[in-house]
């Protein structure tokens, strides 16, 4: 499996937002969810793993080419940078995966002999059901 290169802080573009949701005072005053920009096309990822985040078809990645992802689970900025980079890092992995080309089998002898079969005895059985003379 081909590896990802592992992306760090420097490689995105941060901003600290207000988060949504009960949290009582300090939700009002403190940005602590964070909101994580990576453009696809202006990274130093290679080009194979551009082309495959760019056709994941993911809500996060808009049509500029740029994914959006949005942390806010705890109550820490500092926590919701690292998450939000491990989401990013995950879908990057994902689309590092290539996937394994699918050959097309062919049946069996055994198989299409067993299938002749099975019809022949069906039809048998059916064309007993006619009238009787």
């Amino acid at each position: 499996m081909h590896r990802a290169p592992r992306l760090t802080e420097n490689d995105v573009e941060f901003t600290a937002v207000r988060a949504q949701g009960a949290g009582g005072q300090n939700v009002n005053r403190v940005s602590s969810a964070a909101h994580l920009r990576f453009d696809i096309a202006a990274s130093a990822l290679p080009e194979a793993i551009k082309a495959r985040l760019l056709l994941l078809g993911d809500q996060r990645v808009s049509k500029d080419g740029v994914i959006v992802i949005k942390a806010q689970e705890f109550r820490s900025l500092d926590k919701n940078r690292a998450e939000a980079l491990r989401r990013l890092q995950e879908l990057v992995d994902s689309a590092a995966h290539v996937p394994k080309a699918r050959r097309p089998t062919r049946p069996t002898h055994g198989a299409i002999t067993r299938r002749l079969e099975s019809k022949a005895r069906r039809s048998a059985v059916k064309a007993a059901r006619g009238r009787v003379e």
